[in-house]
């Protein structure tokens, strides 16, 4: 039953990551039709071709392997200085620009010089190569906002979970109380575990952010309001000073620091929480945050990557994982042992994270990424911007063509860390817990 449920996540993932480059590839797709640029592939997967459909000018097709797929746009670089769409160097550099530009131009037709990428304004290209990622953006919002505000997470909530006997500091190695050991003032007041707190001192607690903050400014007495088999109670604690979790601007708890604050000395209950719109948007935008910060450390994780991959190391839950990995999470997913609704929020949680990944991952301005081309496009606007101020010569579209040299060896860059993430999927891979 277990390799039966495994086998499902993976295929159930599978099917959102094909679906989630469908997604990206059809706002190319919409947008540079709109524009009037023909695009005959529209293809989802690389090698072989399963399947296909010529409809119009465009064929619509599925292949073998399902890592990304990919739109073919006519003229996506200009022709050379020369006005030829190719000519052969022994320049190896030389040759790729040549090469790429031959390939924009392959499956050029009669009529279709009106219909170039290259001929469209910049801000159409931007938008072109922008909607891409966008798509991806979009879908990651929804599946966020639907999983958060319909099936909700798991979080502290206003009930107590347990109430500390005495007074212990958080860098203490153990609960167990100290000879002479004062009560908590949480003990001592009669604060009980399932109690629910609904005021501190008379102010409403509709949250646990909001009861851990009045604490920790707090010392000296203080009255709660607690909900007790279906009754309200009035406790009072007379609250202290004592080391406490440190705690970073998103709530996270930062590992091995402590501050000095007020203190109660309980720990509350962890439930699952619908969120309103408002918390949840605040959680994407931790989000996207994150997620930002994750792009700009990712060469900085390379290291433990390798040791992971090949010496043995440890595994961080942090570590950069590939597709692989990723199904492997989604096999993982429908064989824990949580309610099936809790399952489907982490699955669709999981093809969010992959589409908010792709949003960001594209955005670098980078050859050959979709950022590289949008990069290239505002560089030709701002170069025309200036030569019309100064009533210089227009300067033409930028060539993104000479680019390619750089494009060749991002993308080896991109290929090589691919194949290291792949290795450490494989022999170590992220495991839920």
């Amino acid at each position: 039953m277990t390799l039966l449920m495994t086998v499902l996540g993976i295929v159930v993932f599978v099917v959102g990551l094909l679906f989630s480059i469908a997604w990206h590839e059809l706002g190319h797709l919409s947008t540079a039709k709109m524009f009037g640029i023909r695009v005959p592939q529209y293809m989802v997967g690389f090698g072989p071709t399963l399947f296909s459909r010529k409809k119009g000018d465009t064929e619509y097709g599925i292949k073998a392997v399902p890592l990304g797929g990919y739109i073919r746009m006519i003229g996506m670089f200009p022709p050379g200085e020369d006005g030829k769409i190719a000519a052969r160097s022994t320049s190896p550099w030389r040759g790729m620009i040549e090469d790429a530009r031959s390939a924009a131009f392959e499956e050029l037709q009669p009529g279709d010089e009106s219909r170039l990428f290259y001929t469209r304004k910049p801000w159409k290209r931007v938008i072109v190569m922008f909607a891409g990622p966008f798509m991806n953006l979009i879908l990651a919002v929804v599946l966020f906002l639907g999983v958060l505000m319909t099936f909700g997470i798991r979080t502290e909530t206003t009930q107590v979970g347990s109430v500390q006997d005495c007074v212990v500091k958080a860098s203490s190695a153990t609960d167990t109380c100290p000879k002479n050991a004062p009560k908590s003032p949480a003990n001592a007041a009669g604060l009980r575990a399932k109690d629910k707190i609904v005021a501190f001192d008379g102010h409403p607690t509709p949250d646990w952010k909001t009861i851990q903050k009045e604490i920790r400014k707090t010392t000296g007495p203080a009255t709660i309001t607690v909900e007790r088999d279906g009754k309200r109670l009035d406790l009072h604690a007379n609250l202290i000073k004592n080391q406490v979790q440190k705690y970073d601007g998103d709530g996270n708890p930062v590992r091995g620091e402590y501050v000095t604050a007020g203190f109660l000395g309980f720990a509350p209950a962890t439930g699952i929480v619908q969120q309103s719109f408002g918390q949840s948007v605040d959680r994407m935008g931790d989000m996207v945050q994150s997620g930002v910060e994750s792009l700009v450390a990712l060469p900085g994780k390379i290291p433990d990557l390798w040791n992971a991959a090949f010496d043995g190391g440890e595994r961080k839950a942090d570590s950069p994982m590939g597709v692989v990995g990723a199904a492997r999470v989604g096999g993982e997913v429908f064989t824990l042992d949580i309610p099936p609704s809790q399952q489907i929020a982490l699955m669709l949680t999981l093809v969010a994270g992959f589409n908010l990944s792709l949003f960001l991952f594209n955005m670098l301005p980078l050859l050959p990424l979709d950022g590289g081309h949008i990069a290239g496009a505002l560089w030709e606007s701002v170069r025309r911007m200036f030569a019309k101020v100064f009533r210089r010569p227009d300067p033409g579209p930028f060539d993104v063509a000479k680019l390619m040299p750089v494009a060749y060896v991002v993308a080896g860059i991109f290929i090589c860390f691919t194949l290291l993430v792949l290795v450490a999927d494989v022999v170590n891979p992220v495991r839920l817990t």
